[in-house]
């Protein structure tokens, strides 16, 4: 550039707090090696050029092309001054690794949001576990109309539809995209304007996502027509979480816990959450009903304990431990999951005497029995 281009230049006026930033240019749509070449260019020496919007992209976008400026407002609060910055989704053949990718959104004053796309992790210390105590909590509703997704005020994810981008093989977990804007505090109930926002959010991921893979069709967005969010509920002595004929050892009451929050809306999964910190709940009992999720627990069922085992000719397989209680049948549907958690070893006869009823009552609920089931010896 020569002195009078940068003179020039330099008396470009710069728009107020613009919402895009040279990081930007890591989107998805460009390898990596091109977007560290162009970005080093525009910062050796074009930098008040992008700024005065003369960059090489005719109209800015966040999240790998997915998010429009608007969309990227939407989720700040109508600010336009957020920062973008994409690792490029990209697959690891060499270790069998599907898609993933992670885009970051980060406001000055401090608010972060963060997307992924990435295949849920179905491996023996993968982060399974974590995935689920956030994206399955009892605080998600599910988004409905045949999608495998749910939402919150500070969650939400979506699987990409198999239509295009084929079948995860078996064991596989489905290939997802998600949201996170941070801690969740579980004491208060759940906000529909900013579920909304997030689930429309995701949605427009996930058909970006369809659009760069060259797929036909969108995913309709459901935001309008979620139901009301999950609310802490009063339970009955021999009905814990709902479910009735399901009580604790001795028909103790549950005082033990805090009140359940339990999911609202039809699949995939019915979690029940007692005591949540951090993301992590002190006692859950859940059904992964989508077989496509209860890959996340094919793994664990042959190995994760003492053998739990199916009566009467049904078929599954399952485990019991002094803090977890497993057992994933062969439904007509596919594989469904039903399991009991403990934050500890302290609820080991809860657990003992949950599992069974827990496991015969929603086996009737899904469609799935009768199923009875034999717990290992003490």
């Amino acid at each position: 550039m020569t002195e009078t281009d940068e003179t020039t230049a330099a008396t470009v006026p710069e728009p107020p707090r613009p919402w895009w930033h040279w990081r930007r240019l890591t989107r998805g749509r460009l390898r990596p090696a091109v977007a560290a070449a162009v970005a080093g260019a525009l910062l050796g020496g074009a930098g008040t050029a992008w700024h005065a919007q003369a960059g090489p992209f005719e109209r800015e976008s966040a999240c790998w092309g997915a998010l429009s400026e608007d969309d990227v407002a939407d989720l700040f609060g109508g600010k336009r001054d957020i920062e973008a910055s994409d690792v490029p989704i990209t697959s690891d053949h060499i270790y069998s690794e599907g898609p993933s990718g992670v885009c970051r959104l980060k406001s000055p004053r401090g608010r972060r949001i963060t997307a992924q796309v990435h295949e849920l992790d179905t491996r023996f210390g993968g982060s399974r576990d974590k995935w689920a105590d956030e994206y399955l909590s009892a605080r998600m509703t599910p988004l409905g109309g045949g999608l495998l997704g749910m939402a919150s005020d500070t969650r939400a994810w979506l699987a990409v539809p198999e239509g295009c981008v084929g079948r995860a093989p078996d064991r596989k977990g489905p290939l997802v995209a998600d949201l996170e804007t941070g801690w969740t505090t579980y004491d208060n109930a759940v906000d529909p304007g900013e579920r909304a926002r997030l689930t429309r959010a995701v949605v427009r991921l996930v058909n970006g996502y369809l659009a760069e893979q060259g797929c036909e069709g969108k995913v309709t967005d459901p935001a309008d027509r979620l139901p009301a969010p999950a609310r802490f509920k009063n339970e009955k002595p021999d009905a814990v979480c709902g479910i009735k004929g399901l009580h604790m050892p001795g028909g103790r009451k549950t005082d033990a816990y805090h009140r359940p929050l339990v999911t609202v809306g039809e699949g995939p999964v019915r979690t029940c959450d007692r005591d949540v910190l951090f993301g992590h709940p002190r006692l859950r009992l859940m059904t992964v009903e989508d077989p496509r999720l209860s890959a996340l627990y094919a793994g664990l069922q042959y190995d994760g304990g003492p053998e739990v085992k199916a009566l009467g000719g049904a078929q599954g397989n399952g485990f019991l431990r002094d803090d977890f209680g497993l057992f994933q049948a062969r439904c007509p549907t596919g594989d469904v999951t039903f399991l009991i958690r403990a934050e500890g070893t302290r609820r080991a006869a809860d657990i003992r005497t949950l599992l069974p009823r827990y496991v015969a009552a929603e086996a009737d609920r899904v469609g799935c029995g009768p199923l009875r089931i034999e717990l290992p010896d003490e």
